[in-house]
């Protein structure tokens, strides 16, 4: 069976010598009197632990026996209830929660390091309390202090999770049509009636209580997505003095079986007259649910990076273990018949792709995560303002970029394998099924590429995009900055790009859906370059103190700008070529 790892000292080469991120922490008051470097790297030791030891053993098994649905109860696979109640005795529900309610209120470029732990040792155990912290931001965001203080406490302690539900069988993208509605009661509560399907650990036998948070529609709403109002729906009633009364009006209808994530339960829910209590303002439901739909995006994100590190770290054992053939330039392992598959350059592509992108993606994650901690801790209003103009920016990349690379990742780390990758027990088709869902969940990834560049450059004029490029002018400006002629060459591309772009939506509105997922493409390589620079710049000042390390740093920075960036050149003729070869031919002639 193979086994996870947590790349730790990728993990802290990233927040420790690239970002330094225990300076920010320091000069950020909510933060600096919580964690720094020493605290943060128990917590990375402690939590690579927890997901190699105690979570990471689940994960064929898991798959194996998948979430059962019977009589209207979901049981969890063997193992999972008791691993589950050992994780949250260590509060990891709660790693970057609002300590007023019981978090730990870790900065967010700690939690997405832990994260892709998580997703990396098995990514169905990850889902069930990743949609529980995205319940929980949501209800710290925007509703009352009296529901905060009911739930966020038992939430953050992991006895009661959390749940989104959104999607009704005619009803994904266009949720301005769902049918679930909300009837006003006398004691202030709601009548929920409706179902949605795809609902993560809509049920399970994890906690005592599934709170979920449900879109539906007042009597009086105006139509589409302006009508949509958000409660707060508990599986279990609760008391006045906070114990768990009757059960709720909610059930389970069944759950999907799925090609992958077979461990997690993907449920139908049926709210039939259900008592829900609104969160935030009557009519504003999606604007506060986006609040936990933008968290999710960047931890599905994550759920790539984890799973592309998965098939890496075995992906590269096995390829030093094979034995078939004799390198090009001659026999390397004399002792053997033949030469371990590594030496082969073919292997090597497929190898140092996984590495260049898997790596690229840590360290952009870990930007977006920075973002995230300036954009709420920061006490210099401009400074959080600008953080947030990123942070919308960079979601729907993160989201979409780092899954399509996550899946190409693991069919290489398949492909190393040769036939035994396709096989079970070896552990890579299992990478393949689970990472799948990535691109297609909490917002295809075509959606996210439509959001990018329609509404994030396109709506309004790039401003984001401007203040991204002009921070990669700056880096790529210094004296000492590595690969300044490749990262500036491909800012200008996508700024050309994204210039030409908006004049040509001025009069073709397809041209923006036509070019959506290039651009989204050629935006992460450009992106991923700055992320690289950056690496590099440090790599190379310290590779006199560990050559091993940060040789192999520098010389992943290289294939990296020779070899992966230069895809950016055929995403741009792909976008300029326009929208009109995609309309040649009518519906019929498909």
């Amino acid at each position: 069976m193979p086994e996870f790892n947590a790349p730790l000292r990728d993990m802290r080469f990233v927040l420790q010598e690239v970002f330094d991120a225990p300076a920010l922490w320091a000069r950020l008051p909510a933060l600096a009197e919580i964690v720094d470097a020493a605290t943060a790297d128990a917590i990375l030791e402690e939590a690579a632990k927890v997901t190699g030891q105690l979570i990471a053993p689940l994960n064929r098994s898991g798959d194996e026996e998948g979430a059962q649905w019977l009589d209207g109860q979901v049981s969890t696979p063997t193992g999972f209830k008791e691993a589950y109640a050992t994780y949250i005795e260590g509060g990891w529900v709660g790693l970057s929660g609002n300590s007023d309610f019981g978090g730990m209120g870790m900065p967010k470029m700690l939690a997405v390091q832990f994260e892709e732990m998580l997703y990396g040792a098995n990514s169905s155990f990850a889902l069930y309390s990743a949609l529980s912290s995205g319940a929980c931001l949501a209800i710290d965001a925007h509703a009352s202090e009296a529901l905060k203080n009911l739930y966020l406490p038992p939430m953050y302690e992991g006895r009661w999770a959390g749940s989104m539900c959104l999607t009704e069988a005619h009803a994904g993208t266009d949720l301005g049509i769902i049918r679930t509605r909300a009837e006003p009661q006398a004691d202030g509560s709601f009548n929920i009636t409706g179902s949605k399907i795809f609902i993560t650990g809509g049920d399970q036998d994890l906690t005592e209580n599934i709170i979920h948070l449900v879109l539906a529609k007042l009597p009086d709403a105006p139509a589409g997505p302006r009508g949509i109002s958000l409660f707060v729906v508990p599986k279990v009633l609760i008391n006045a003095d906070g114990s768990l009364g009757q059960p709720n009006a909610v059930s389970c209808g069944s759950i999907e079986h799925k090609m992958g994530i077979k461990a997690s339960a993907t449920c139908v829910m049926n709210f039939d007259g259900a008592s829900g209590w609104l969160v935030g303002e009557a009519n504003k439901g999606l604007a506060a649910m986006f609040t936990m739909m933008n968290y999710e995006r960047l931890s599905i994100g994550i759920q790539g990076i984890g799973c592309a590190e998965a098939s890496y770290q075995s992906a590269v054992a096995y390829a030093r273990e094979r034995i078939q053939s004799r390198a090009p330039s001659g026999a390397v392992a004399k002792d053997k018949i033949a030469d371990p598959i590594i030496v082969h350059p073919d292997v090597r592509r497929m190898l140092l792709s996984m590495k260049a992108m898997t790596e690229g993606g840590r360290a952009f994650a870990s930007y977006v995560g920075q973002q995230l901690d300036l954009a709420k801790f920061s006490d210099d209003a401009q400074e959080r303002s600008d953080a947030q103009n990123l942070v919308a920016l960079l979601t729907p990349v993160a989201k979409a970029f780092f899954t399509d690379s996550g899946l190409d990742s693991c069919v290489l780390g398949q492909q190393v394998f040769g036939g035994h990758g396709y096989i079970r027990e070896w552990g890579q088709e299992q990478l393949v099924r689970d990472v799948r869902i990535a691109q297609i969940y909490e917002g295809t990834n075509g959606i996210q590429a439509l959001d990018l560049l329609g509404r994030k450059v396109v709506a309004n004029g790039g401003v984001a995009l401007r203040q991204f490029t002009h921070e990669i002018r700056v880096f790529a400006d210094q004296p000492d900055a590595k690969y300044s002629v490749p990262l500036l060459d491909a800012v200008e591309r996508l700024e050309n790009l994204s210039d030409w772009l908006q004049e040509q939506a001025k009069t073709n509105p397809n041209e923006v859906g036509a070019a959506s997922v290039e651009y989204l493409h050629l935006f992460g390589y450009v992106a991923y370059a700055y992320l690289w620079a950056r690496m590099a710049q440090v790599a190379e000042s310290k590779r006199g103190e560990d050559e091993a390390f940060y040789g192999a740093k520098v010389a992943t920075a290289q294939f990296y700008f020779s070899r992966l960036l230069p895809r950016t050149l055929s995403l741009e003729q792909s976008i300029r070529a326009g929208s009109a070869s995609l309309y040649g031919l009518d519906a019929e002639q498909f």
